[in-house]
């Protein structure tokens, strides 16, 4: 975790305050969001893409960060309104941004790959040693239940 490993003050925004996770991580609770777009140096998003995450991070919200802090998303495109991050990093709203995932994949909002302050990857955040394995793990007891005359935790056509 960013505390552990770099010194930061790690703040979390979540519906309800996890006191184990704070404990866990060092992490300071904010119950407004604004609240910690105004003091956060680093915001990474990780929420699931729903109809009220849908352009969380809008014009607004870009507006409500520091000048010089930096907006990190790989959980969905959608959540971020993409116009108007290349607006906003334009416009020196905010100092940069990182993106792993995009709004219309695999296409980008007309301008934000020409932007120096932004860095994109081809949507790898699951590329790592630790998800692959829990992937080939996940699969291979999919496989054990249906042999096994089970159904698998994670069937999606029941």
């Amino acid at each position: 975790m960013a505390n552990k490993g770099m010194g930061m003050k790690v703040l979390y925004h979540d519906p309800k305050q996890d006191a184990e996770f704070e404990k866990e991580y060092g992490a300071v609770y904010q119950a407004n969001l604004d609240d910690l777009l105004k003091e956060a140096d680093f915001v990474s998003i990780h929420v699931p893409l729903l109809p009220a995450t849908r352009h969380l991070i809008n014009t607004e919200k870009l507006a409500l960060m520091k000048k010089t802090a930096y907006l990190i998303n790989t959980s969905r495109g959608p959540i971020v309104d993409e116009a108007a991050l290349v607006e906003a990093l334009k416009a020196g709203v905010i100092k940069g941004a990182a993106l792993d995932v995009y709004e219309n994949e695999p296409n980008l909002a007309p301008g934000l790959a020409e932007l120096l302050n932004v860095v994109l990857t081809p949507h790898t955040a699951s590329a790592t040693h630790e998800a692959r394995g829990a992937m080939a793990t996940l699969a291979a007891q999919a496989v054990l239940d249906v042999l096994a005359g089970k159904s698998p935790v994670n069937l999606v056509n029941k």
